[in-house]
């Protein structure tokens, strides 16, 4: 894993008192920044519940809606794609059908669950909120936390997913995905086999080191200069898309991102990647 720019907490006078007290002053970040820069494998470890299973699986690549889109075209939005397998997907048990009838007590979710099966989701915190148990205790490298969230790029009608952010590196506790109705009335379902978490590791404290600025682009000339360009190729790729038997029309689109090309044709120095292949969690 590469390593954060370790911040200078004592000479930074974009953190204010509060940020830089709670980052000098906090033992697990203060000893965040000596640990990871020499991590290059990091464990992640589901500890399951006795009596429970855990399907879990890395992420994939497809989704239904992207296949049906005309000649896949979706997936050459490559930051999509890496985005829809970046971490791991926990998978419905058993499938069932809620139901939100409006309203904030418990009793106005019902749930239903497949003839001969439980249910795997349960309304336990009102105000239209329905809730899985994770069935197991997430063990993270130190200073690591556990992004928990809906899966990505899976839209779901009526219903939408809530996320969190979990300290894993300690806590004993296991914790709930939760998904908020969005409209009553509607039968929500949810298949066996059909993923509602992702989860992925990040690291604790990065966002505090992180020092935004806004310019105006004629500062960086060097990225205005590709910028210009790409921006004068896209407009003639476009315009030249629409004739038909031209080398626009063939070639669909321009894929300089997706090759991690420059607008010059020259390659990018940057780790460019075009898919995320994610480990199994193994015994």
């Amino acid at each position: 894993m590469a390593a954060l720019p370790r911040p200078n907490l004592a000479r930074s006078s974009r953190l204010d008192n509060g940020i830089r007290q709670s980052l000098t002053e906090t033992a697990a970040v203060r000893d965040f920044w000596n640990i990871l820069p020499n991590v290059d494998r990091m464990k992640l470890t589901a500890y399951v519940l006795e009596g429970h299973e855990l399907d879990i699986r890395p992420a994939p690549v497809e989704r239904g809606w992207m296949d049906a889109t005309r000649d896949s075209f979706a997936y050459r939005c490559l930051p999509l794609a890496v985005a829809n397998a970046h971490g791991w997907e926990i998978l419905c048990g058993r499938g069932f059908i809620a139901r939100w009838k409006g309203g904030t007590d418990i009793g106005s979710v019902s749930v239903f669950g497949d003839p001969g099966t439980g249910v795997p989701a349960v309304s336990h915190f009102g105000h239209g909120i329905l809730t899985f148990h994770i069935p197991c205790l997430f063990r993270t490298e130190p200073g690591i936390d556990l992004l928990v969230q809906g899966p990505v790029n899976r839209p779901k009608d009526a219903i939408a997913p809530l996320s969190g952010i979990v300290e894993t590196d300690w806590a004993p506790y296991t914790f709930t995905m939760n998904w908020q109705f969005t409209r009553p009335g509607v039968a929500v379902r949810f298949d066996k086999g059909e993923p509602f978490c992702h989860v992925w590791p990040l690291q604790r404290g990065a966002l505090q080191a992180v020092e935004p600025e806004v310019h105006p682009l004629s500062q960086a000339p060097e990225l205005k200069q590709q910028y210009d360009a790409w921006n004068a190729s896209r407009l003639a790729f476009n315009s030249e898309l629409k004739q038909p038997g031209s080398e626009a029309h063939a070639r669909k689109w321009q894929k300089l991102y997706h090759q991690g090309l420059l607008p010059d044709g020259s390659e990018t120095t940057a780790d460019h990647r075009t898919r995320l292949r994610l480990k199994r969690f193994r015994p």
